[in-house]
């Protein structure tokens, strides 16, 4: 099927090219990069990670005024227990807080997400009545993820001409445009979800009863509640015709002002009205608030757009731009005092589109680079520069392929995604290297000399690609179900490494498909084109000349200089003696312009190097990285020979390579357990504690296991917390105070201080809780693309500013400059916005806990915007590592989490500074206990004198204005000065039955107490959060491990004691890894027994199977080496040109994540790939040849290996070669990328063995099997001569 596919794309040379044309232009068309091209765009979704969340509906529920108590118990817990039947949930969550009740109901990953929200809303609006308390009313939150919070940003006044800062509106102004104006435009914007409101005060009419006055007058709290209510109403009156004309008739009486509300008539005492401002104070003041928000140490409104489930973040982001752009002209302006003019002004403190570009930006020049170096390798190893041209073109065309399917399957573009794409770059170069390599090797033969033309060379070319197609389909197959099962993965890691499955699979897919049907046409076309005249040669080199001269002239690009050299060296061509001196002078210029050009991009040294010291390295690390490759290949013959006729002697060195790997894996005392256990056994109780014992358990303490490696956003986020009993006002002082002090910091960009909740379903938050986002600046001046740009600069390599000054970052004292102070070239220098001992975000996280500091609040693990609101959403904690405590009460589980706070800190691998119990208990309440028998003597009910309680001290909105588009609550209390303490509360005014009225002193009892600050649940069962961050260097699972060893042997011992009832568990990433570690111990072992599967119906053959899958097993152990060697400090440390050579590559401890392990198995599949190509072969070989003798058995496999081992070198060199860009990456997206790569990287250069390993070991086989039927024969013969 395959080699027709092959012969009619060959033979219908046009359907080809048309088919390689539509690719092109429909691949650039859908690209995900930002690339201008005069064709019409309609490119492949973007985002910088999968969104990962949880599949969980959110169910919010107002009762302002309520305790956390009241809350929980009278909301809460019967909506819980109402929504636990509802099909497909796995666990509802919930949180009590003061006038907030929040429920997260998680469902199973394979449940829809908008056929939860409709089964929710059922249940909802079929509860039986009396579930919940009168009025109260439970809303669904908005139809979004944790990662749907894309677009943060604040209202402020500034010039609308300059930009400058302003000022001149009060928060309650901005809060009303933001309320009624902004957010109602935004939200109209495509894919928003919600845009939630926080900051500024809330307008509202505030009417202070006077008790004195009331008191006077005889009028009780409730006569003012009536006529408030009555005194704002509006009425239609139909219509009136008058001469013939219709009249609507309305009656306006709605509250516009202060002074409606003060005429308002309350009562009539001996015929005179009694009004509203007789009685009671009447002003504009602002509402309660349970949130706000702090700018670098002002207070700031602002708000927070939340994207639809489902939608294209980048995308909606664009579409809220634009909404911006359609708003800010109707947005109101004033003149201040001064004449500046203050417009309010949309300023975003929090954009996902820089992260996002940053990212893809990453992939694109990891991809560029890639393709990039695999060009160069294929150009040294082909030596033929039409055959490079052919085996590279699949790369470009295959992305773009790849690009194609995305778009129609749906397959958004991300880090995660497109890391796909770049591991299978090897891969996909493979089918090309293999195709033309034995083409040219059939083309080379004398036989074929005369068949470059027509007819005999489309035979020729089929023939030879036929020959080798059936083991690049079987490496290919292997390569696809080797992945099968990152398709497996559930829950977090199954969001966030499908897609990349999906396109390396893709892009595997695709390059074959490209290698079959357009590479044996590329080969037609460039191998038979030959120009015969010689002087249409010499014309078509003077017009390379030409042209290279005038692009250069035009673009200013040096790099066409490279057709200017072609152009000359083939018109001087006469000159050499051997032609061939032509090609290889042709292949140099090609070399070192494409390595020119990698330099340029790539930059490894650091761009402090020069371009020069940059490009020696690049062509140093690749030509030794090929040089060693090719001499094997030089000398494979002689080492196959050595090691057939030695054949113990070389099986020594990847038997010892797999034992290194095992015990790098597991670690030493792991791995020879059995052997400790024997010692142990036989008497010698302390074997484990002899030295060498010791030594070598230190020296190889296993892998660290985590759940996944953080993204770098950019961005950080602060989340400390003050203490249950820390009022509104001070919160403010706290974060204004934080806000100032991380400011100064000279990398971090901006900074804004968010205390307690947004109004909306996705932050559940209490008061005392801060988010302060913090921007840092870039390493590098970014353009907006996420790309580094280059400034002028001039020869002493200093940077020349915009007004003729210039700045030296290694001699002139460290300040911020600009970017548009500098002046742009394509040839200058990357400028670096950090200071010098800043290296890596994590220097620039320090500083900002170094700057945080302050007494009465705590320490805060380092978290992003991003992971944090997953950790958050999906845990209910704020930390990525936590205890859950519960118990049967909120007392029990505060007595236990203290305690279980003390003891972590006793764990070696946890920041004692991190620990901390989230306080269920601590918050002081006043309560006011009724005294049921004198308010029975007063004639007075509960209803009655809560509802006057609640009104004077708490405040009641009794009604709603309605001004124009704006909407204001009118609220009813007492002055603050008559219900700041209980002293005063004591005094407010009773109604009895009587009329007469009494201190509310006699009919309750009024004291102080602590209660409940939030009350957190799960499943309806109580419990406490210990949240804790582990010291650096230390993996995620290592430290939980630890912690619970120490948790277990202090209880054990006596140390600690928990209240009764009360248990705990350890959540956070934890939970996540364990379950993901579960569920790879399942699918690895299916997915590599699929592999030797397919090596059966390939090869027939239990024992051949094996063989070829043996590389498996030693690609393994290499990439646990390498792992092993990133977290030595010898390892890789020298510097060259002054950059240290871990640094560059970033080398430090990489514990096991799931991020590793799908470089693991990307790594299975390529392992196979050389094995079977050289398997096939050697089987093919034995099946022509059919060798009865060892001698012969030896030559077939040295002939078989010397026809093999070139192309086997080729994709090993280019898998290498190509992750080196990858490895060295510091970009946004890196984080996830190095660790997929490094196990890939580490197997490779391992795998190189099986280049041997096959061979010897088929060998072995064969000679068994030639053995075994000598003594067979002579059996029989010594049967027959005894008879």
């Amino acid at each position: 099927m395959i080699n027709k596919i092959i012969k009619y794309f060959l033979t219908n040379r046009v359907v080809t090219i048309l088919f390689l044309s539509v690719i092109i232009i429909w691949g650039i068309s859908v690209a995900p990069f930002n690339w201008h091209s005069i064709l019409p765009r309609d490119p492949v979704p973007v985002d910088a990670i999968p969104d990962i969340g949880d599949n969980q509906q959110i169910i919010s529920t107002e009762w302002m005024g309520r305790s956390p108590k009241d809350i929980q118990e009278q909301i809460t817990y019967p909506l819980t227990t109402s929504l636990l039947g509802i099909p497909g949930v796995k666990t509802i969550r919930s949180s009590s807080m003061f006038g907030m009740s929040f429920i997260y109901v998680i469902f199973e990953e394979d449940v829809e997400f908008y056929w939860s929200r409709s089964r929710i809303l059922e249940k909802l609006n079929s509860l039986p009545a009396g579930t919940l308390p009168y009025g109260v009313q439970p809303s669904l939150g908005p139809d979004a993820t944790a990662l749907g919070q894309i677009f943060w940003y604040t209202l402020e006044g500034r010039n609308p001409v300059t930009g400058e800062p302003t000022g001149g509106w009060d928060p309650a102004e901005l809060r009303s445009i933001q309320d009624y104006q902004v957010r109602y435009s935004l939200a109209s914007a495509g894919g928003v979800a919600e845009v939630a409101s926080i900051g500024g005060f809330i307008k509202e009419y505030q009417v202070e009863a006077n008790p004195d006055a009331m008191r006077a007058y005889n009028i009780t709290l409730m006569d003012l509640m009536y006529a408030i209510q009555n005194s704002n109403l509006d009425i239609g009156a139909e219509t009136v015709e008058i001469n013939r004309v219709e009249y609507l008739v309305r009656g306006l009486g709605y509250i516009k002002s202060v002074s409606d509300l003060e005429e308002a008539v309350v009562t009539v005492r001996e015929g005179v009205p009694v009004k509203l401002k007789d009685v009671a104070f009447i002003n504009i003041g602002p509402a309660t608030r349970r949130g706000g928000l702090d700018k670098e140490g002002v207070e700031a409104v602002g708000g927070v757009v939340v994207a639809r489930y489902g939608s294209n973040p980048l995308e909606v982001i664009n579409n809220v731009k634009d909404q911006i752009a359609e708003l800010e002209s109707g947005l109101p302006q004033k003149t201040l005092e001064d004449g500046t003019v203050s417009k309010v002004t949309v300023v975003p403190f929090y954009d996902r589109t820089g992260l996002i570009h940053e990212t893809i930006g990453t992939l694109e020049n990891s991809l560029s680079l890639e393709i990039l170096i695999t060009i160069i390798v294929v150009i040294v190893l082909v030596l033929n520069l039409r055959a490079s041209i052919v085996i590279s073109s699949i790369l470009p065309v295959g992305v773009l392929f790849t690009f194609i399917v995305m778009r129609n399957m749906g397959i958004d573009a991300n880090i995660v995604a497109l890391s796909g794409i770049a591991i299978a770059i090897g891969v996909m170069i493979d089918i090309g290297v293999v195709f033309v390599e034995s083409t040219i090797r059939n083309m080379e033969m004398v036989e074929n000399k005369e068949k470059l033309k027509g007819k005999p060379f489309i035979d020729l070319i089929h023939k030879s690609i036929s020959e080798v197609s059936s083991a690049i389909l079987v490496g290919f197959i292997t390569t696809v179900i080797s992945f099968l099962p990152v398709f497996f993965l559930e829950a977090q890691e199954g969001k966030m490494f499908s897609p990349l499955a999906y396109t390396k699979t893709i892009a595997i897919v695709t390059s074959f498909i490209l290698g079959i049907t357009v590479i044996p046409t590329l080969i037609y076309y460039f191998f038979s084109f030959k120009i015969t005249s010689e002087k249409v040669k010499k014309v078509s080199n003077i017009i390379m000349v030409a042209g290279g001269i005038a692009l250069i002239i035009i673009t200013g690009n040096v790099l066409y200089t490279v057709f200017l050299l072609f152009g000359i060296n083939n018109l001087l061509s006469h000159i050499w003696p051997d032609r061939e001196a032509v090609n290889i002078i042709n292949i140099a210029i090609a070399i070192v312009a494409v390595s020119y050009l990698l330099t340029v991009e790539w930059l490894p040294l650091g761009t402090d190097i020069g371009l020069f010291s940059n490009f020696i390295f690049v062509v140093f690390i690749i030509s030794a990285v090929l040089g060693i490759l090719w001499l094997l290949v030089i000398y494979y013959e002689t080492i196959l020979r050595w090691s057939l006729a030695n054949r113990w002697k070389f099986m020594a060195i990847p038997i010892v390579t797999v034992l290194l790997g095992v015990v790098i894996w597991l670690g030493f005392d792991k791995t020879f357990s059995v052997v400790a256990k024997s010692f142990e056994t036989v008497g010698w109780k302390s074997f484990r504690k002899t030295g060498f014992w010791q030594s070598a358990s230190n020296r190889f303490p296993g892998l660290g296991q985590e759940f996944m490696p953080s993204l770098n956003e950019g961005s950080f986020l602060l989340m400390p917390t003050t203490m249950p009993h820390t009022g509104i006002e001070q919160n403010i002082e706290y974060i204004a105070l934080l806000d100032k002090r991380i400011s100064n910091i000279p990398e971090v960009e901006s900074i804004v201080g968010k205390w307690g909740r947004v109004n909306s379903a996705l932050d559940p938050a209490p008061t005392q809780m801060f988010e302060n986002t913090i921007n840092y600046i870039p390493e590098y001046i970014l353009d907006e693309n996420g790309h580094r740009q280059r400034f002028k600069t001039n020869r002493k390599g200093e940077f020349i500013l915009i007004d003729g000054t210039t700045y030296n970052p290694d001699e002139d004292a460290f300040r911020v400059i600009p970017g548009d102070s500098l002046i742009k070239s394509r040839y200058g220098k990357y400028f670096r916005q950090w200071r010098h001992h800043i290296k890596r975000p994590d220097d620039i996280w320090q500083e900002i806990v170094n700057s945080s500091h302050l007494p009465g609040m705590t320490s805060a693990p380092k978290l992003q915007p991003i992971d944090a609101r997953l950790v958050m959403l999906s845990t209910g904690m704020r930390a990525p590592m936590g205890l859950k405590v519960y118990g049967p009460d909120l007392e029990s589980i505060e007595e236990a989490g203290k305690i279980l706070e003390d003891a972590l800190k006793d764990v070696p691998s946890v920041l004692p500074s991190t620990v901390f119990y989230d306080r269920a208990v601590g918050a002081p309440y006043i309560e006011i206990k009724l005294n049921r028998d004198n308010m029975a003597r007063y004639g007075i009910t509960v209803a009655n004198l809560q509802e006057v309680i609640s009104t004077a001290v708490g405040g009641m909105a009794l009604t709603t204005t309605v001004e124009g588009l704006e909407r204001y609550p009118v609220r009813l209390r007492y002055p603050r000065e008559l219900r700041e303490n209980p002293e005063e509360l004591a005094k407010l005014i009773i109604p009895t039955a009587t009329g007469a009225q009494i201190p509310l002193g006699d009919v309750a009892e009024i004291e102080y107490t602590r209660g409940a600050q939030m009350i957190q649940s799960e499943n309806t069962f109580l419990l406490g959060y210990v949240i804790f961050d582990k010291i650096a260097g230390k993996a995620e699972v290592d430290v939980v491990h630890d912690a619970e060893k120490v948790l277990q042997d202090k209880i054990n011992n006596g140390e600690i004691s928990l209240p009764n009832g009360v248990s705990y568990a350890f959540a956070g990433n934890y939970e996540q890894q364990a379950r993901a570690a579960q569920r790879l111990l399942i699918i690895i072992p299916i997915s590599l027994i699929s592999i030797l599967l397919i090596l059966y119906f390939q090869f027939k053959s239990v024992t051949a199977s094996l063989i070829h899958f043996s590389g498996v097993f030693v690609a393994l152990a290499g990439g646990f080496i390498l792992l092993w060697l990133y977290g030595e400090p010898w390892f890789m440390n020298f510097s060259v040109a002054g950059t240290n050579i871990r640094d560059m590559f970033q080398m430090h401890q990489v514990n096991l994540s799931i991020a590793v392990w799908v470089g693991f198995i990307a790594l299975f599949g390529i392992a196979t790939d050389d094995g079977v190509l050289m398997g096939t072969f050697i089987h093919d070989t034995f099946l022509e040849r059919d060798p009865q003798t060892k001698d012969e058995i030896r030559e077939a496999v040295v002939y078989a290996g010397l026809k093999r081992v070139r192309p086997a070198v080729m994709t090993t060199a280019s898998t290498l070669i190509a992750f080196l860009p990858v490895l060295t990456s510091t970009g946004k997206g890196s984080d996830i990328m190095v660790p997929m790569a490094i196990p890939t990287f580490g197997g490779m250069i391992i795998q190189s063995m099986t280049m041997f390993v096959v061979p010897i070991l088929q060998c072995w086989w064969r000679e068994g099997v030639v053995k075994r039927k000598e003594k067979s024969e002579q059996k029989r013969i010594n049967s027959y001569e005894t008879v």
